[in-house]
């Protein structure tokens, strides 16, 4: 069983596996995968689920026979979210597969894969192993064939959250939920049961073609709806999530979107009054008032690069009890160190209900700066084009250079990050300073440099 090498080279990322179906992934490649997946991860059974996009069912099945092809056996969870396969990989202690493009247009598919334990596996932790092995074909296993069993976890993932948060004594809340026709439609009515609240929803119909918007809640264009609905409904919160849930993105009563920077710093500073003087970790381009917040309140702070299977890592390394992304991604010890958008929706619900006032006042000491938010320019030469930026501030007087992920230049009222793409010739600038005039004047020096 094996799949062609220039397949595998286009849909390989940094941290899953995703391409067009059928031209780059299909089930034939996805058995190959799932064959090279149980040899690496030396698995004797792994746990599966999928999205509910129409090519996932059968690229589920397929990858599962290349797993029982190896002798392993497989639970089948069916419709899952991604975090609920992170919840089954940990609960059972086996790896696990989730057959999800997460917000990807519906053409796309793909594989997020995990050892035992939710552990990550991406480019420097397994994934490379896994495609060279699929490759050049895994030898045919001339012992048993493993079983395939179904079981429903969902039940048992939503009764876990809910464990992970304390949601007694709540004052009664409205919720907006914006599901994007994706994995939320099917776990937010279950983990939500038994709540006090009213939930409102929106498109929670199952459907891969996003007949409404896209699932990709980064995008402003895909929360309109969600922002509607609230000012509507006079609601106290709204929810946006990514087309396999597994991250959150967070509306206010007034239909603003809240950062989720700012999201970051309510969740650290809940977590460390659960567990003072806890680490805390936030990728780099969150913003400089997370790192702030969490020292103020007796914290570590912990900056980490770009990307789930470094915070993972660094979690594990280092303890920390929770950790933020820029993209909306929320990291818990406490859930296999994985990343859940449901479980930080339950902490703006215990945040907002314990108390009276709105979820803007319970922020409005976490927004400090001004944030171009993520600009992306097209550039030949990446390398380059970085190096001339370097050049520019290198020596500047007040100014710190780092190069743990990127580029970082920053001062005492500014700061800004340039990164490379993994997959496309684009650089990503990302900008903070301590007003919009600083920002935008950072902002225009920086890229026309990028772009000189």
């Amino acid at each position: 069983m094996n799949a062609a090498a220039g397949d595998l080279d286009r849909i390989v990322k940094a941290y899953d596996i995703r391409g067009l179906v059928p031209a780059e992934l299909d089930d034939a490649v996805a058995g190959a995968l799932g064959a090279a997946f149980a040899q690496v991860a030396a698995a004797k059974a792994a746990v599966v689920g999928h999205d509910m996009r129409a090519s996932s069912p059968s690229l589920a099945a397929a990858f599962a026979a290349g797993v029982t092809s190896q002798g392993a056996d497989v639970v089948h969870i069916g419709l899952a979210s991604t975090d609920e396969l992170y919840f089954a990989s940990g609960h059972l202690s086996i790896p696990g597969a989730m057959i999800t493009a997460s917000h990807n247009p519906a053409g796309y598919n793909g594989i997020k894969l995990c050892r035992a334990g939710a552990a990550p596996i991406g480019r420097e932790s397994g994934l490379l192993e896994i495609r060279a092995l699929a490759e050049r074909g895994v030898p045919r296993n001339t012992g048993r064939v493993g079983g395939v069993q179904e079981r429903d976890l969902l039940p048992a993932y939503a009764a876990h959250l809910k464990g992970l948060v304390d949601l007694a004594g709540l004052r009664h809340l409205t919720v907006v939920v914006d599901a994007g026709n994706g994995m939320a439609g099917h776990t937010v009515p279950e983990v939500f049961t038994g709540l006090r609240l009213d939930l409102v929803p929106l498109y929670f119909e199952l459907d891969g073609d996003f007949p409404h918007h896209e699932a990709n809640p980064i995008d402003p264009a895909n929360l309109r709806d969600l922002q509607a609905a609230v000012r509507r409904h006079g609601a106290d919160v709204g929810f946006a999530f990514d087309g396999d849930a597994d991250r959150c993105f967070v509306v206010d009563e007034r239909g603003e979107v809240v950062s989720p920077s700012a999201l970051t710093a309510l969740i650290a500073v809940r977590e460390l009054d659960r567990e003072p003087g806890a680490r805390i970790l936030h990728n780099l381009i969150t913003s400089r008032a997370v790192s702030e917040v969490v020292r103020e309140h007796g914290g570590t702070p912990v900056r980490t690069r770009v990307g789930h299977s470094y915070i993972k890592a660094t979690m594990a390394e280092t303890g920390a009890i929770f950790g933020g992304e820029h993209s909306g991604h929320f990291y818990f010890r406490d859930f296999w160190r994985a990343d859940s958008g449901m479980l930080a929706a339950l902490h703006v619900l215990a945040a907002v209900g314990r108390q009276e006032l709105p979820l803007s006042a319970l922020l409005g000491d976490f927004a400090r700066y001004t944030a171009s938010g993520e600009i992306n320019s097209t550039v030949r030469d990446q390398a380059a084009a970085s190096a001339a930026v370097r050049a520019a501030y290198a020596g500047a007087p007040g100014t710190t250079v780092d190069e743990l992920d990127g580029l970082t230049v920053a001062t005492d009222t500014w700061w800004f990050n340039l990164r490379p793409s993994n997959t496309e010739p684009l650089l990503r600038l990302n900008v903070e300073a301590e007003d919009t005039v600083t920002m935008e004047r950072v902002r225009d020096d920086v890229l026309a440099v990028v772009r000189g």
